[in-house]
């Protein structure tokens, strides 16, 4: 290695590969948790239960589900957005040259990735349990839809949310054309014409269902869908063996329920799992059966 080479930093000594490797966490796993995301909320427009399926089975990893998040969503997250900002401060020189029309593509990916880089720091601690530190950590995913209805309630607060989505994925779908170039799948001005209608395609679909979620939250009854969520969890607590939630009303089995008779819960199972079922009490020794006719005349 000469002393020039020495002197210039790790950065530009290792620029290609940096480089490609920045543009492909941009497509995985960066992306397609974009993609995943965006269509697994848009799935509240079936109604609360839709959603609450979608989450519950997400959060089914358990304990994987930090380190997943961690290896899969955060660090590839932080490594994109550390080199999209040196390239953008000029830390790290942007290589190639894309035949952008005039230069507003060029400046709107850039201006995009830095508004979405805020808005998801935003998000996470408004919405992640890392985010409870500091008054965030809103989501409950026992009950999604309503816990995520409250948040976007306010008109402020949604349009906020409208701006970061639209941000984010103008950032995705038009960085999947400027990713062709870098990989040199598309050369050609055809093939570049073609890739174009690709990103404008997966862009409106992508910014379809992020809209559609914030409305749909926006429209959703939380009361009606907080019942159904509970609901949902006592069903998912009967199966793991745990009582029902204390929020539900839902009596555990073998619990009094409120208003009845407590001698006559000792006679009666009221409850297996959620059914209710009849046991047969046996009549005490010596008792009179009931008469259905008239009763006899006593003779003289």
């Amino acid at each position: 290695m000469t002393p020039n080479e020495s002197s210039r930093s790790f950065f530009a000594r290792n620029q290609f590969l940096i480089y490609r490797l920045f543009s492909l966490s941009g497509l995985i796993p960066v992306g397609a948790f974009l993609v995943v995301h965006l269509l697994t909320n848009a799935s509240v427009l079936g109604g609360a239960a839709s959603f609450q399926s979608r989450v519950d089975m997400i959060h089914g990893l358990g304990p994987l589900l930090v380190p997943v998040e961690w290896a899969f969503i955060f660090l590839p997250m932080l490594f994109h957005a550390t080199v999209g900002f040196m390239i953008i401060g000029g830390g790290l020189p942007n290589v190639g040259s894309y035949p952008y029309v005039g230069n507003i593509r060029y400046t709107l990916q850039r201006a995009t990735g830095m508004i979405a880089f805020a808005f998801i720091i935003w998000h996470v601690l408004q919405l992640h349990w890392m985010g409870e530190p500091l008054g965030g950590g809103r989501f409950d995913p026992h009950h999604a839809t309503s816990s995520a209805a409250e948040v976007v309630a306010p008109l402020a607060i949604s349009l906020l949310y409208a701006i970061g989505v639209l941000s984010t994925v103008f950032h995705f779908a038009n960085g999947l054309w400027t990713q062709g170039i870098t990989w040199g799948l598309w050369t050609s001005p055809q093939a570049m014409r073609r890739a174009n209608y690709l990103s404008i395609a997966v862009g409106t679909l992508l910014a379809a269902a992020g809209l559609g979620a914030i409305g749909g939250l926006r429209g959703t009854d939380t009361a009606a869908a907080r019942a159904v969520e509970t609901r949902m969890d006592d069903q998912r607590r009967l199966l793991e063996g745990q009582p029902p939630s204390p929020l539900s009303g839902t009596p555990a089995p073998g619990r009094p329920v409120p208003g009845r008779d407590s001698g006559a819960e000792d006679a009666i199972d009221l409850r297996s799992g959620s059914d209710l079922v009849p046991l047969l009490i046996p009549e005490p020794a010596g008792a009179v059966a009931p008469t259905t006719g008239p009763a006899p005349l006593s003779g003289n």
